[in-house]
């Protein structure tokens, strides 16, 4: 019995070490495997989840923290426990600023300058460009979008699911009914727009937009695993846009306020607040919000005539006043280090892209072309921001036919101003007009301080040195007291071209100092408009040092508008000017609308748009009274083409300094040639018939082939549009139309038996 019951106890120890030798290879197998899960779970641990909320046309003053008849203790809460940026700019209207969140970049690198992606238009975000969900969806987030799209869908390629989200819900236009879903694109191009992913999501109507956004975005939370993967969700509700839609019951706290529109617009802001606290509640009950970052911004400023205020700011959506770029935001996460501050540092909506890439571990490098900066320190820790300027836009479609005058930017790099086009305003009135035409008539011989060698041929942008006498230096040193002259100038000063040979650096520091300038003026001796070319001949005078503000345009008399460069001043025995040779110039058409902000000044040009200051509470459902109650505090952009303004000390925009600051317009304008070096030709195509909805089964959806090139068949070059070329109608007369809408509303008050 012996000797078998040792060898059983034998091979039982045996087949036990064996098993244990197996249990202890396969932990050490799984051993490395469990390491490298460890390793993924902490990288994803160390990757928050980003939850951005985008709105549609909030003003500086559509908000509680800013405004305390707004009620919206959501959104104040989540402000005042994280930081809000208050010198945070974004775009005038919603595809330029949607453009640059999604890409990084400037519009005049995109080739969306101008206005905004209209529905029947076909084009969106360039397919070469990578987006911030498409860079984040490599570094292994989950990316999903509910609400306003409006980046174009003309293809399927330019759909939310081919530009880096999982997953889209919401509408791809610009404008959307709230309840109904409808989208119009001109009288009767009207069509349903509310996608799910890549179809069309029917059956939703009657459902208010806000709440059904937000439910989506709740059911996206509820189905993600937050310890698995990181997640972006992009919220852009499609409030408070027009129209103004808001369910009764968000009205009644409002019923105070006089003014319909601003009663309705409040509320809708209401129904936000509410959104994001749903939003909220559902980050902290599905495990997210510990390792969150919420991130809350406009997309443009408010429309004053809808409802919106961006009291106590200049101007409103569309314009380049602070009313229409400086937008509402705030950061709101547990991960912020430096929490319930204000930020006054400069940003920029363009600087989420390289900001999130970096928050969520990724290399910016491999985006080139970023005109965004990485700000999560200055808004985490409150260090210094990295961003020194804005580039608001260049857009060359936006400008008169007839331009007046033009700064020039040298090679060097140096900037003085000289006429350029007609002279003769069209803002004149006919009156004077006609009277000014018969004196020039009368006086057909009539002699001028110097003669103008007229030319047919077309002015554009200079690039070689124009055939004229050299000319000195003229006083660059900004003027401490402003004469009447000068408040009262109806456009910039022109200043003559400058030599840069010895004296650049002085130039560029606007100290130096003038010899004695040539001192003409141009007299027009026919009826019609007479342009100056580049290449002019100018005789010349004896000179004597002219006073800071002899350079201007003025008005001699009701009969005869002469353009001055110098007041003439001439005195005998005055010695000639040193002849020096002239740098060929560059020209800078200051009739181009374009907007920069570089430190603490900020300059315009061309038309940057209506610049009112519009208080909370006087708006009327039409212009009324309010229109005119500081029209008269700044002067009319009809008549005049350069704004500049230190933003820090005047915040508003009441001080213009163009006048008394020509060195700091010089340096701002040889930003905007630098800028427009780098800029992509404008692409804004032609409306596409095929784009109605008629021709698919009523809704918005792309309408080109995949195989079919638009870009290449329009060469990103401007087209007009065919309905520009038809006459306008006559208006017709305020009686005709009182006339008109009485007979209208008797008709229906017949017809309704009222």
């Amino acid at each position: 019995m012996r000797p078998p019951a040792v060898a059983l106890t034998l091979l039982g120890v045996f087949f036990r070490l064996d098993g244990l030798s197996g249990q202890r290879s396969k932990p050490d197998h799984g051993h490395d495997g469990g390491r490298t899960k460890t390793h993924h779970t902490r990288q994803h641990q160390n990757q928050p989840h980003i939850i951005f909320i985008l709105i549609d046309d909030q003003g500086f003053n559509d908000i509680g923290y800013h405004n305390p008849t707004i009620q919206s203790p959501t959104l104040d809460k989540l402000a005042a426990e994280g930081v809000k940026l208050e010198n945070y700019y974004v775009q005038p209207i919603c595809t330029p600023s949607r453009s640059q969140l999604m890409t990084g970049r400037y519009q005049i690198h995109t080739g969306l300058q101008h206005s905004i992606i209209r529905p029947s238009q076909p084009s969106c975000l360039p397919s070469h460009m990578d987006t911030l969900p498409q860079r984040l969806q490599q570094l292994g987030y989950s990316t999903h979008m509910v609400g306003k799209w409006h980046l174009g869908f003309y293809r399927k390629a330019c759909l939310p699911t081919r530009k880096g989200f999982d997953s889209f819900f919401g509408s791809l236009t610009g404008s959307v009914d709230y309840y109904s879903y409808g989208s119009c694109d001109g009288p009767g191009v009207c069509g349903y727009d509310l996608h799910d992913d890549e179809g069309v999501a029917w059956g939703y109507e009657g459902k208010y937009s806000t709440t059904l956004f937000t439910q989506r975005a709740r059911k996206v939370l509820e189905g993600h695993q937050p310890t698995e993967r990181p997640l972006f969700l992009l919220l852009s509700l499609q409030a408070v846009h027009t129209p103004l839609q808001p369910p009764k019951s968000y009205i009644y706290p409002y019923r105070d306020m006089a003014n319909v529109a601003r009663r309705k617009f409040a509320a809708m802001v209401s129904t936000v607040d509410e959104a994001v606290r749903n939003v909220t509640y559902a980050l902290r009950k599905y495990g997210y919000y510990k390792n969150s970052v919420i991130i809350y911004s406009t997309d443009n400023g408010a429309q004053p005539f809808t409802g919106g205020s961006n009291w106590p700011l200049r101007g409103r959506k569309g314009t380049y006043w602070e009313g229409g770029v400086r937008g509402v935001a705030f950061v709101h996460s547990p991960l912020l280090k430096r929490r319930r501050r204000v930020s006054t540092d400069l940003l920029h909506i363009t600087d989420w892209f390289p900001t999130l890439v970096g928050l969520a571990g990724g290399n910016i490098s491999q985006s080139p072309g970023l005109d965004g900066f990485d700000v999560w320190s200055t808004i985490s820790e409150g260090k210094a921001s990295p961003r020194k300027e804005i580039l608001h836009n260049i857009d060359p479609l936006h400008k008169p036919p007839a331009p007046t005058t033009a700064w020039t930017s040298s090679t060097e790099g140096d900037a003085v101003i000289q006429p350029k086009g007609t002279v003769l305003k069209k803002t004149l009135k006919k009156k004077k007009k006609k009277k000014k035409k018969k004196i020039l008539r009368l006086q057909p011989k009539q002699k001028s301080a110097f003669k103008v060698k007229t030319s047919n041929k077309p002015h554009g942008f200079s690039h070689h040195a124009p055939k004229t006498k050299p000319k000195p230096k003229l006083n660059l040193k900004p003027n401490t007291e402003a004469s009447p002259q000068q408040k009262t100038s109806t456009s910039h000063r022109p200043r003559p071209k400058q030599n840069t040979h010895g004296d650049r650096n002085a130039l560029a520091s606007g100290t130096s100092q003038p010899k004695t300038p040539p001192q003409k003026r141009l007299g027009f001796k026919s009826k019609s408009k007479r342009t100056l070319p580049q290449s002019q001949n100018l005789s010349e005078s004896d000179q004597t040092k002219p006073r800071p503000d002899q350079v201007q345009f003025r008005l001699k008399s009701k009969s005869r508008r002469t353009l001055t460069r110098y007041r003439n001043t001439t005195q005998a025995g005055t010695a000639p000017p040193r002849p020096r040779p002239t740098p060929p110039p560059s020209v800078w058409d200051t009739l181009v609308q374009a907007a920069i902000r570089v430190g603490d000044w900020k300059l315009l040009t061309g038309d940057p748009g209506h610049g009112d200051w519009v208080p909370p509470q006087v708006l009327t459902s039409l212009p009324g009274r309010w229109w005119n109650l500081e029209r008269a505090s700044y002067k009319s952009p009809k008549l005049k083409s350069v704004w500049l303004f230190n933003i820090t000390a005047d915040p508003y925009e009441r001080q213009d300094l163009a006048d008394q600051r020509p060195d700091v317009v010089r340096q701002l304008l040889d930003r905007l040639a630098y800028y427009n070096r780098t800029a992509v030709p404008v692409y804004f195509p032609p409306d596409d018939p095929r784009a109605n909805p008629d021709h698919h089964r009523g809704a918005w959806v792309p309408w080109v082939d995949e195989d079919e090139d638009p870009e290449g068949k329009y060469h990103g070059v401007y087209k007009k549009r065919k309905y520009s070329k038809k006459k306008k109608k006559k208006t017709k007369g305020r009686l005709c139309k009182l006339q008109s809408f009485f007979l209208k509303l008797n008709t229906r008050m017949m017809s309704s038996r009222i």
